[in-house]
């Protein structure tokens, strides 16, 4: 947000200390009228050898601004505006550095006001703040040039009604004369009449010949106006719906992963809207002007108008094909791991609908699931041919179509769809090693609005974002691998649903880290990633990190190949990693007393060095989704607990269970565990149940084998280098 819009949001005694900053010397009315050059320029120092131009560029930003200003309530803003243009000539010319000087103790003043007005430091425009300022400046310098040409119609059918009047006058005084000359004997008094008449005659063709001559210039200057409006529209309308709406697309694809998402749908309409009401009034004034070109008198037509007229119709028609079409959007996502008979949601909204009355006939959406050969053939044949036969549907979805509606308050045309459910599916037939669970689906939304009461209609569709449909929960794992990789690594303006098979390992680093941010709340070290990295790879790894992000990863180490000795895949047990923590260990990885993603082996050459007692929480590289305890025992040997799942967790918190462990003295390297873990104890409960029952705790306790005498360390795998150890849960009653 710029400054002065922060400025103009400050409650009254601070908006009026904001007011009090700028006076004779330096108009308010210039301050808001030129806020975006003016910050723009100001914000960064210049040298003063920059600075000598500076009243000459500020006064000729002045009067740019103020030719555009047409309307008769901005008389007085306009007048303002040119004294002030003026007084700055007239002062500083000589001295620019002075006004540059001065403009930024201003810009300084008013950001100490809005900083102790809102508490928090104010920080300079981010280059796409700026670059949002820039868009609006372009798209209200469009409204101006537009409501110049609106001007210029106006003018011009003066003209022609002038002409018209003059014209038929002109052809009066001729007819007078046929009748003099047919009527009778020509007498003194009629040649006088005569005389008199062919004077007038020769004064109104004069005059009617520089009304032609203008009128043509007129028409051709206006065509021209027009030619520069519909080339600026179409320049903006990129801007918003091939950078801003994509990106936002893009973002909304990315926060399936977790990516937060920056851009906002709300302010993308607004630029929409603004698009939407200037190609629609641009649209009526070609309209208009072919109109009087079609009825004036021949005299003034010009042959290649018409023609040029038809053609920027076209061109602006398209321009609003285009804006109806592209702003309809998916607000809201379905599932992309839809699973068949379960209840799911979606929204989808015409960014467009409220500035072009479309609500006044609602339109109605509905809702199909085509495969990704048919959304293929359908952008292929939309891309040709204009729109081709209806996609063959690959599933039935209940309560699949829906009226749109206008809500007058936040101005948005949409229809939620709160009840959708997928019965059945039609598979593909399966390729190679393809499982179900690799098949990319989509929704296709399909709708028809009327524009200008029923004079435009458009045939508008949009494709959600890849759905995987599973029918049991155990295929949501590898759903949402193939979500995963499809989310972050599809190229943009791709074919449905074309993803590469091999990335760098720093690019599916960074994915893994944001998942699992997103997830749990905490985030992932260079030396989680590190591990990681060793897990997919197999493989010692170098040292150097360049090298290890440049390193390409498969589609098929990812989620496809089994982990060494193990039955299950990399994403599989990550996976699972994410979902404990996610459930049940949320708390304590934030906290950071899990160390989680550290191999076996490492963990015992960590905790040989320390003193009994001492123990760490590491995540299983045996059990999928579980975390196991490693401690050093009393005759400094090295024991593993079997793994706690969520089925464990769920019974009893990991924090409880390292309580019952009186073995499970300091977490490493050397903090008692009290001091980190007491927090999260679950508070004993000493009173009786209202039904007069006392309830029953569970407690962790380690087999009668581990007890506290050095004996306990000849486990039953003491031929193993590292003992596991099973724990058991007892019921315990509370004394009363």
């Amino acid at each position: 947000m710029s400054l002065w819009a922060r400025a103009q949001q400050l409650p009254p005694e601070s908006l009026q200390k904001v007011r009090a900053v700028y006076g004779e010397h330096f108009p308010i009315e210039v301050r808001h009228c030129l806020a975006t050059w003016i910050e723009n320029r100001i914000w960064t120092p210049e040298p003063e050898e920059q600075q000598r131009f500076f009243v000459e560029e500020l006064v000729q930003e002045i009067h740019t601004h103020t030719e555009l200003m047409l309307s008769p309530e901005m008389f007085v803003t306009k007048m303002k505006l040119i004294e002030a243009a003026k007084l700055f000539r007239m002062q500083y010319s000589h001295a620019p550095h002075e006004l540059y000087t001065y403009m930024r103790r201003c810009l300084a003043l008013e950001m100490e006001v809005i900083q102790s007005a809102m508490g928090t430091p104010y920080i300079a425009q981010p280059q796409t703040e700026r670059k949002y300022s820039e868009l609006i400046t372009g798209l209200q310098t469009v409204r101006q040039k537009v409501n110049m040409a609106s001007e210029e119609i106006r003018s011009l059918q003066a003209n022609i009604e002038s002409f018209s009047l003059q014209y038929h006058e002109c052809l009066k005084n001729k007819g007078h004369i046929n009748y003099l000359q047919q009527s009778g004997p020509m007498t003194n008094e009629r040649r006088e009449l005569e005389a008199c008449l062919r004077v007038q005659i020769e004064e109104m063709e004069r005059k009617l010949n520089a009304l032609v001559a203008q009128i043509n210039q007129s028409q051709m200057e206006l065509v021209d106006h027009m030619k520069e409006n519909i080339t600026n529209l179409r320049q903006l309308q990129s801007q918003v719906l091939d950078e801003e709406l994509i990106k936002w697309k893009r973002e909304q694809q990315l926060s399936g992963n977790g990516v937060p998402m920056q851009s906002n749908l709300n302010t993308i309409q607004e630029w929409c809207e603004l698009l939407a009401d200037l190609i629609w009034s641009t649209r009526q004034q070609v309209s208009n002007v072919a109109r009087i070109n079609s009825k004036t008198i021949a005299e003034l037509r010009q042959a290649h108008l018409a023609e040029m007229l038809d053609d920027m119709s076209k061109q602006v028609t398209s321009l609003l094909s285009t804006l109806v079409t592209s702003t309809f959007v998916i607000e809201k996502q379905p599932p992309q791991v839809m699973k068949t008979n379960t209840r799911f949601t979606a929204t989808v909204r015409l960014l467009v609908g409220g500035q072009l009355n479309v609500h006044m006939t609602p339109p109605r959406v509905t809702v199909v699931i085509i495969s990704e050969q048919q959304a293929q053939l359908l952008l292929k044949s939309d891309t040709q041919s204009g729109r081709g036969k209806q996609p063959v549907e690959c599933g039935d979805i209940l309560n699949n179509s829906g009226c749109m509606e206008y809500q007058p308050t936040s101005r948005q045309l949409s229809v939620s769809f709160r009840n959708m459910q997928l019965r059945k599916i039609k598979r593909a037939e399966k390729k190679g090693t393809e499982s179900v669970m690799d098949e990319k689906l989509t929704l296709l939304f399909q709708s028809e609005f009327n524009v200008g009461g029923g004079e435009l209609v458009f045939q508008v569709w949009t494709l959600s974002l890849p759905v995987v449909v599973i029918v049991h929960g155990n295929q949501e794992p590898h759903g949402w691998a193939t979500v995963t990789w499809d989310n972050a690594f599809s190229p943009p303006g791709r074919v449905p649903f074309a993803v590469p098979d091999k990335v760098s390992w720093g690019q599916l680093a960074e994915t893994l880290r944001i998942k699992f941010c997103s997830a749990t709340g905490g985030d992932l070290s260079e030396d989680n990633l590190r591990f990681l990295a060793e897990k997919i790879f197999r493989t010692s790894l170098p040292l150097n990190s360049m090298e290890l992000n440049s390193m390409t990863v498969s589609w098929t180490q990812f989620c496809k190949d089994a982990l060494p000795e193990r039955n299950f895949t990399f994403w599989e047990w990550f996976y699972m990693v994410v979902k404990v923590t996610r459930d049940y260990l949320r708390t304590l990885w934030c906290d950071r007393l899990i160390m989680g993603f550290i191999q076996k082996k490492q963990a015992e050459e960590m905790l040989a060095k320390c003193p009994p007692g001492t123990f760490l929480l590491r995540f299983s590289d045996s059990e999928l989704g579980g975390i196991t305890i490693a401690w050093v025992g009393e005759a400094n040997e090295v024991f593993s607990l079997q793994p706690f799942t969520s089925r464990d967790l769920m019974l009893r918190s990991l924090a409880d269970r390292i309580l019952d462990l009186a073995q499970l003295q300091f977490l490493y390297p050397n903090v008692a565990k009290d001091d980190v873990f007491s927090k999260y104890y679950t508070k004993p409960e000493n009173e009786m149940l209202k039904n007069g029952y006392v309830k029953p705790v569970l407690v962790t306790t380690l087999p009668p084998y581990m007890s506290a005498s050095p004996a306990y360390a000849h486990s039953p795998d003491s031929h193993r280098n590292t003992p596991s150890v099973h724990s058991s849960c007892g019921t315990t009653v509370l004394q009363l």
